[in-house]
């Protein structure tokens, strides 16, 4: 295959029948070991603190990931047919320069995830650790960051035990799926038993009414908030929706990655989401008040308990966070320049990237979690979604030229390497949610948005890939005339 340095390294080809090795279980405990995580697990408390019953709140949670599973199996079917990952995908879209403006978006994303997930795994060390001693690792806290220096340090510890998988790649990050994903849904059953056991039941949270009810404090008032919180349950894996084909290019057949996904999304979510609000229900009878933080739970445990807590949760954080927010990013950077940039170069860019991302800034509250993080970068990735799906499906019928993929003169050269149809479409799919977005994030400074505006914004993953794929649509009709 003829092939320019500047598109192609070893990494970014298309993988060989040795290669692909995975079948519908490897996926499905891919699934499994990435569902099983913290963030996830509180995702439920956001909803209830919103005012949802328990009911509502597993409900919402589920049908997000059950509409994310549909543009994952339709993304996912081109890394099995042939081999390519999400930024070389892009390509015929965006064109073979403009791909990377949806890679790096991508990205950036993933580097603020892996930040994130590595915050949770250092708290658990800082938390559980103080509980080993005998009292918190408390100190002052450093100017500028807002955190102290233990916390400082044990985040950067659970950062180099991380290191191990960015040096040792996709394979090792496929074992340690593949082996913990069991373990994970052991540890839920345990935890399951512990509170019933402690409780003598399930306590209170189960039977308390939504506050959306008649004579609710927010009566009539239930769609403001779940269709926000739907947008935002999709935004919860909307990066992994657009980089699946990272994992399916190595599937053994587009059968398995479409029954392992399939079976390893929506109903471990769901279910997940009632593990988390049958416990938190029980820690109000057993401690006096909802305990929704895993580690704040574990903490409370006495004697061995708070080691074991400690393990499996260090061994789930890392399982999913590598699987998560290094493989993508890993192959994004390395889209930018093949020639310098190999996967394991693009793993340590996204591990530096974590850290100076300051992720305990994004965690500060709820509203910021939710409404800018979650919402805000769904707004960027739908319209992403919508002109992949359109591209590979409506206009080519599934029909890729793999080799011209990786040429600079190429059919996917478009323009100088850019598709402009696919760049204004993607401008216009995200720019209806740019005033919402700026409310959430800076309201002292956008206080005087129009309504209609932030309505939007609550669709926003939703309203931009429907725009982007219309536009796209009816540009690249236009282009062929």
């Amino acid at each position: 295959m003829t092939t320019s340095q500047q598109l192609w390294n070893e990494d970014l080809a298309p993988t060989g029948a040795a290669q692909r090795t995975w079948r519908w279980y490897h996926f499905a405990a891919l699934w499994v070991g990435m569902v099983m995580c913290i963030p996830a697990y509180t995702l439920a408390a956001s909803l209830i603190e919103s005012g949802m019953s328990a009911g509502q709140a597993v409900l919402t949670v589920f049908l997000g990931n059950l509409i994310v599973l549909l543009p994952m199996l339709l993304i996912g079917h081109a890394g099995a047919k042939y081999g390519i990952p999400y930024a070389v995908l892009a390509r015929a879209s965006f064109g073979t320069h403009g791909a990377r403006l949806p890679a790096l978006l991508r990205a950036l994303v993933a580097c603020g995830w892996y930040g994130i997930q590595t915050w949770f795994g250092g708290m658990m060390i800082y938390t559980l650790a103080g509980v080993l001693i005998g009292h918190p690792l408390e100190s002052n806290k450093l100017p500028g960051l807002g955190i102290n220096i233990a916390q400082l340090l044990c985040f950067l510890l659970f950062w180099a035990i991380q290191f191990y998988y960015v040096i040792h790649g996709i394979d090792a990050i496929r074992k340690l799926e593949t082996y913990t994903a069991p373990v994970k849904i052991l540890i839920c059953f345990v935890l399951l038993w512990w509170a019933y056991d402690k409780a003598g039941g399930f306590g209170p949270i189960l039977s308390q009414p939504s506050q959306f009810v008649e004579g609710g404090k927010k009566a009539g008032q239930f769609g403001s908030v779940f269709w926000p919180s739907l947008t935002a349950m999709v935004g919860f894996w909307a990066t992994l929706a657009l980089n699946i084909p990272d994992f399916t290019r190595f599937a053994k057949s587009q059968k398995d990655q479409i029954v392992g996904q399939a079976i390893g999304l929506p109903a471990p979510m769901g279910l997940l989401a009632a593990l988390a609000v049958i416990v938190t229900s029980a820690t109000v009878v057993i401690y006096g008040k909802a305990i929704w933080d895993p580690v704040d739970l574990s903490s409370r445990m006495t004697g061995a308990a708070v080691l074991i807590a400690l393990i499996v949760l260090l061994i789930d954080t890392v399982s999913v966070n590598l699987a998560a927010n290094l493989v993508g990013p890993a192959y994004d950077f390395s889209a930018l320049n093949p020639k310098a940039i190999s996967y394991r170069t693009g793993g340590y860019i996204t591990a530096g990237l974590a850290i100076l991302m300051m992720p305990w800034k994004i965690l500060e509250s709820t509203q910021g979690y939710i409404f800018t993080w979650l919402i805000g970068y769904s707004a960027l990735l739908g319209p992403v979604a919508g002109i992949l799906i359109v591209d590979y499906y409506l206009l080519r019928g599934t029909r890729l030229k793999v080799e011209e993929l990786y040429k600079e003169q190429g059919a996917y050269s478009y323009k100088n390497g850019w598709n402009w149809a696919a760049v204004i479409a993607f401008v216009l799919g995200v720019a209806p949610n740019v005033p919402g977005f700026l409310n959430a994030a800076f309201p002292a400074s956008f206080p005087a948005v129009g309504e209609a505006f932030k309505t939007i914004y609550t669709y926003a993953w939703f309203i931009g890939l429907a725009i982007a794929a219309i536009v796209y649509r009816l540009m690249m009709k236009v282009q062929k005339e």
